[in-house]
């Protein structure tokens, strides 16, 4: 499946979190933007360095009223000590099957060893509209939604 790209509608999804709780698609919506990024592993260095940026950059994130949720294969008992060891104020998101990861069309790096890292940010109706992936670039990915987000709260004033 192809990558989803900037106007296309996020697909149906029912994950559970790091405290064990479902969070869907529809639970999503309505609430202002929302940034869904995916990421290899809990607890690795390029990962942990993106988990903190977002962690960093979250009361900038609540003032622009923008949800984050992060995405890996890992349990959700993983997420937790990941969660609890680094601060994490946001929603982690357990896909072990990686059944969401696909839907997203999020594919592995050249050799498919190792999952992308790519991040979504969506309206509040689920409609994409920025895309940003890079698999070295991860502090990255907070500034691509940072600014995403700013355009989008532009667009609507």
């Amino acid at each position: 499946m192809a990558q989803l790209t900037v106007g296309e509608r996020i697909p149906d999804f029912s994950l559970l979190d790091q405290n064990g709780d479902t969070v869907t698609t529809a639970s999503l919506l309505g609430n202002g933007p929302v940034v869904i990024y995916f990421y290899p592993k809990d607890d690795t260095p390029g990962c942990t360095r993106e988990a903190c940026s977002f962690r960093d950059s979250y009361e900038v994130f609540e003032k622009a009223g923008a949800r984050v949720i992060g995405i890996s294969a890992d349990s959700p008992e993983s997420h937790t000590a990941f969660a609890k060891k680094h601060n994490l104020p946001f929603t982690l998101l357990s896909d072990t099957s990686n059944v969401v990861r696909k839907s997203f069309g999020v594919k592995g790096d050249l050799f498919g060893l190792i999952p992308g890292r790519v991040t979504f940010v969506m309206d509040e109706s689920g409609i994409i509209q920025h895309v940003f992936d890079s698999q070295t670039r991860s502090s990255a990915h907070v500034e691509e939604s940072l600014e995403a987000i700013r355009k989008l709260k532009d667009s609507e004033e």
